[in-house]
């Protein structure tokens, strides 16, 4: 299964990211070692959608605290970036794609990236992962 991160990314042309103790939603919390990942630097905090395709190079799960019923799960990994963005692809591309039901990928990481403000890891399907590969 292929991911994707929307995260505050400072440094969008560096060569590694590290993001620690993540949200996952939509399966996201799978993610693992030597899985494709595209990152999205949140516009929440300044930065402009999808930014670049990378490798996973290490992933661990951040245990439950004792105590809490709800808890989103969390994970906290390392990626090497393999390739910039070529096109922008954020919130203002993807607003108009807001019927939920019609299976375009588009519309699948709309409801997953911008439907809830929050930055998370989310499992994408693999149409959505084709699609995201046109922007490099």
């Amino acid at each position: 299964m292929p991911f994707a991160i929307k995260a505050e990314i400072h440094d969008p042309r560096a060569k590694s990211f590290s993001f620690v103790a993540q949200k996952t939603m939509y399966g996201g919390k799978h993610i693992a070692k030597g899985d494709t990942v595209f990152m999205f630097a949140s516009e929440n905090e300044g930065g402009q959608g999808l930014i670049a395709r990378g490798i996973v190079t290490s992933a661990q799960a951040i245990a439950k605290r004792r105590g809490v019923v709800r808890q989103t799960p969390r994970v906290s990994i390392a990626i090497r970036r393999t390739a910039l963005a070529k096109r922008p692809l954020g919130r203002s591309e993807l607003k108009r794609f807001s019927d939920w039901n019609d299976g375009q990928p588009q519309t699948e990481l709309s409801f997953k990236f911008y439907r809830q403000a929050t930055n998370k890891i989310v499992g994408i399907s693999d149409q959505a992962a084709e699609f995201l590969g046109e922007f490099f």
